[in-house]
């Protein structure tokens, strides 16, 4: 066996192709979540799961008991589930191994482990590489998150504005857990498998169309300093749903690919896109406000979104408002 996809896993276990043991994990719980679920939901039915499904913890257990219960033979179903949640904090690990050479085909031992890449030079890992479907389950940069919702989304038969995207993004951030969840509220919510625009997620999710982080790099980026301030002063007065420090994040991304634009040789669309690893939708934005904003200007604004940021922490600060400190920053950006 070796490693797959969380796409391949889900397709064969639809598929009843089964796999002895299973080691999911990674730093994106997500697709950990996603798969140890459909296992525990889907493989067994209601009847049997009384007698066939084991769930433990790895806080509460060790790998004796573990393999205690995987050696058992199913009662009254081909199979039996042993499920092992946070299996990273799971005692004697190394009691698994005569097991995992040799594992009943009859048990489903499903080890996870939540938020962490295990050790791969162990023994006992080496041997899940070898034996076990294994799914390494990395975190998105927040670069690709529009690119997931779409995906997310296609499955599914809806579509989605670029510009809807990249709100959606920018204000749920990369926990992939919350983006599905908004997604699939906000799916339930519409009426048809239309297209995905702004004017849904204000009306679904609760964020505003116009009084938006990414409204505000847009703002900024045509230089237009009535919307930006209008939107600053929103942002300052809300900072309970906008934090500070996400909000300067946001614009430090934004920045940064308006300096990386003004480095290219080759400023073709699709050339920028690659590079900036955008969506070519947003390519003229970039173009727009590299025009506004010259290279030692933009070099200036991220000293100035690094000072804000270690200001908003206390660092040379006496305790400025972050309504105060968002307003300081959006003149200094734009004079």
């Amino acid at each position: 066996m070796s490693v797959t996809t969380a796409d391949s896993i889900l397709k064969e276990l639809k598929n009843k192709v089964y796999y002895p043991v299973y080691f999911l994990h990674g730093d994106e719980p997500y697709y950990t979540d996603l798969i140890s679920s459909h296992i525990e939901k889907e493989i067994l039915t209601d009847e049997e799961k009384e007698f066939n499904l084991t769930i433990l913890y790895g806080k509460e257990t060790d790998a004796l008991t573990v393999v205690s219960h995987a050696k058992r033979f199913p009662m009254m179903s081909n199979y039996q589930v042993v499920l092992i949640k946070e299996a990273q904090d799971m005692k004697n690990q190394d009691a698994l191994i005569p097991y995992i050479e040799k594992p009943l085909m009859s048990t489903i031992l499903v080890l996870c482990y939540k938020n962490k890449t295990p050790d791969k030079r162990t023994k006992l890992v080496k041997l899940l590489y070898e034996k076990a479907a294994v799914l390494e389950s990395k975190r998105l940069y927040d670069n690709k998150i529009p690119e997931w919702i779409n995906s997310y989304l296609h499955k599914k038969g809806f579509r989605i504005n670029p510009r809807a995207g990249m709100l959606l993004s920018e204000y749920i951030g990369s926990n992939l857990s919350r983006v599905a969840n908004e997604l699939d509220k906000l799916m339930i919510n519409l009426p048809g498998k239309e297209e995905i625009t702004i004017k849904h997620i204000e009306d679904n999710i609760g964020i505003s169309k116009d009084f938006n982080i990414f409204e505000l790099q847009s703002a900024l980026g045509s230089k237009n300093i009535f919307k930006a301030n209008q939107i600053a002063k929103y942002l300052g007065e809300n900072t309970k749903s906008n934090p500070l420090v996400l909000t300067i994040g946001s614009l430090y991304n934004f920045f940064s690919k308006i300096l990386l634009y003004h480095s290219l040789s080759d400023k073709s669309r699709n050339n920028a896109a690659s590079v900036l690893r955008v969506n070519p939708y947003f390519v003229s934005d970039y173009e727009t406000a590299a025009g506004n904003y010259s290279l030692p200007k933009t070099i200036r604004i991220i000293s100035h979104l690094r000072e804000c940021d270690l200001r908003s922490k206390g660092v040379n600060d006496s305790g400025t408002k972050e309504s105060e400190l968002l307003k300081e920053l959006i003149f200094r950006i734009l004079h």
